[in-house]
């Protein structure tokens, strides 16, 4: 059957909202607890307005109460497989830099900890200062 994670991704990307990049993404967030949030780009003809596949999903996971993370699978086309941007990353770092981070397209997979993809991310932490 596969990786449900993966399988949610997938899903997503089928339903992106991509018609000036034709660059369809998707991606699944999990929670500590197992749950699965989805989430698709969703483009804007202001491109800056644009919402990533991963930021779509965590909203959708904040908005559900979740705050603890564990594994995101991003979804592309491209090969080697695309990793999640810079303000995905620093969103995503919100949350910790322990999470698995795994790129998949068609030729494969790549994966990292968000700390790596991300080092010395600035959060929270630091406007307590």
């Amino acid at each position: 059957m596969g990786d449900a994670l993966i399988q949610a991704a997938r899903a997503a990307q089928a339903n992106a909202y991509a018609p000036y990049s034709r660059y369809a993404v998707g991606a699944a967030l999990e929670t500590a607890d197992g749950r699965i949030f989805p989430g698709a780009n969703v483009e804007s003809a202001a491109l800056g307005l644009t919402n990533c596949a991963e930021r779509v999903a965590l909203g959708a996971a904040v908005a559900a109460g979740a705050r603890e993370f564990t594994r995101i699978v991003v979804v592309t086309d491209s090969s080697p497989p695309a990793a999640p941007c810079g303000a995905c990353r620093q969103v995503l770092a919100e949350f910790g830099s322990d999470i698995t981070v795994e790129a998949v397209g068609p030729s494969g997979a790549r994966r990292w900890r968000l700390g790596d993809l991300l080092p010395d991310a600035f959060g929270h932490a630091d406007l307590e200062r």
